[in-house]
């Protein structure tokens, strides 16, 4: 999940509030075709070992280890109701023994190394740095999590173009010029932590479109509803306020997705 993402959480308390988060299968902009051809070659690799940070649901982690009967995987997130979400998928898809979700922080992880880490909008539970300047020791400690001829996926935000000043004002707080790196630069980090880049991928537009929709779908449903509701006033503000942020940095932030492998040292 990516800083713009989480600039404003639409979630209320589970009691009398409306659902959360139910319309999304995956909690960033990644659609079933990209998913699939991700799982395809992830699980290609043969990994009999999954590390999922910031995992949230673990949904692309619990794909792979379908994909992959041999392997067992573990997801670490701080989100506790995510977690719980794992955990129900996990046994409705038969994947509970094979599959471990763990409430804990990512930084300085013991965990790992693993054949396959998965790191998707997270790299910022990798250090305690302010972004950007957190990348280059996140990706650090991904090629240290990772086994030889083992994979990386990362998912990252990046400056599709510079934002003007006016734009910047009408993201999240603090949004700046420095807060993401362009794609290019960004594959420069990777490939100095240790990595050469298999993959380069970033997401669509319809992709971008279709997850913060969903995101925000929930509780919009609900407000039509429930216009009068004691919560209704605070709701609004907030989802208006996300709403007018990814519409404003709507075809200015994107996200690439590297297939990283990294770089045997001898």
């Amino acid at each position: 999940m990516t800083d713009a993402q989480t600039a404003a959480d639409t979630s209320l308390p589970e009691l009398d509030g409306p659902p959360s988060l139910t319309r999304l299968t995956f909690h960033g902009p990644l659609s079933e075709a990209r998913a699939d051809k991700l799982v395809e070659r992830l699980a290609g690799t043969a990994p009999t070992t999954v590390l999922d940070l910031g995992c949230g649901w673990g949904e692309l982690m619990l794909r792979v280890l379908a994909a992959a009967p041999g392997a067992t995987g573990v997801g670490v997130d701080v989100r506790a109701r995510d977690l719980e979400r794992g955990r129900r998928l996990a046994v409705a898809r038969g994947l509970a023994r094979r599959v471990e979700f763990v409430e804990e922080s990512a930084v300085g992880t013991p965990r790992g190394p693993a054949d396959l880490v998965l790191c998707v909008g997270a790299s910022h539970a990798l250090s305690a740095a302010e972004p950007p300047a957190h990348l280059p020791e996140a990706l650090r400690a991904l090629r240290g999590l990772v086994s030889d001829r083992g994979r990386v996926l990362l998912g990252e935000g990046f400056w599709q173009r510079t934002p003007t000043p006016a734009e910047l004002s009408g993201m999240w707080p603090g949004a700046s010029t420095t807060h993401h790196h362009d794609l290019a630069t960004l594959v420069d980090l990777a490939i100095e932590a240790g990595f050469r880049p298999e993959w380069i991928e970033t997401a669509s537009m319809d992709e971008w479109e279709e997850f913060e929709s969903a995101y925000q779908a929930d509780v919009e449903v609900w407000l039509a509803e429930h216009p009068d509701h004691p919560l209704a006033a605070e709701t609004r503000e907030r989802v208006d306020r996300h709403r007018a942020r990814w519409l404003t940095y709507r075809g200015i932030l994107g996200l690439v997705y590297l297939t990283l492998v990294p770089v045997v040292t001898r």
